[in-house]
C-alpha cells in the first residue's frame, strides 16, 4: 500500500485531498503533519511514497516551502518526492526550483492533468 503524507492542510482540505487519492489510485494510507517539526519527524520515522505539503501551513501559516526545502537539503530525506498544494503557479515554479514535483491546487483536484502528475509517484 502507498503511503502519503499530508501536511498542513485544513480539514477541508485534507479531506479533499483524501477523497482524491482514495478516488484515483484506492486503498492508499495517508498520514498527517501540522507543523515543520513534526513533519520531519514523521520523515525521518516513516518512509512515505509522497508528500503533499500545503503552502501555507494551517496549525501557524508558516510557509510550506521552507519544509519542502527542508526535505531537499536533508540527504536522508531528499529523494522522498514532495508536491507543493497551491492553486498559485508562481508558487509552483519556486517549489519545482526548490526541488519538488510539479504539484497542484484543491481547485485542480478533478483535472486529468493533477491525476497524471500524482499517478507518475504513486502508479496504478
Amino acid at each position: 500500500m502507498k503511503k502519503v503524507l499530508s501536511v498542513g492542510q485544513c480539514g477541508p482540505d485534507h479531506s479533499g485531498i483524501v477523497a482524491f487519492l482514495k478516488r484515483n489510485f484506492g486503498e492508499v494510507a495517508i498520514d498527517t503533519a501540522k507543523l515543520p517539526g513534526d513533519t520531519m519527524t514523521k520523515l525521518r520515522t516513516s518512509g512515505y511514497d509522497l508528500v503533499l505539503v500545503n503552502r501555507k501551513l494551517d496549525e501557524d501559516y508558516s510557509d510550506g516551502l521552507e519544509i519542502i526545502k527542508a526535505i531537499k537539503a536533508d540527504p536522508a530525506l531528499q529523494e522522498t518526492p514532495v508536491m507543493l498544494v497551491t492553486n498559485y503557479a508562481d508558487h509552483q515554479n519556486t517549489a519545482v526550483a526548490a526541488g519538488a514535483l510539479r504539484g497542484f491546487g484543491k481547485l485542480e483536484f478533478n483535472q486529468p492533468e493533477t491525476v497524471e502528475r500524482v499517478r507518475a509517484v504513486l502508479g496504478e
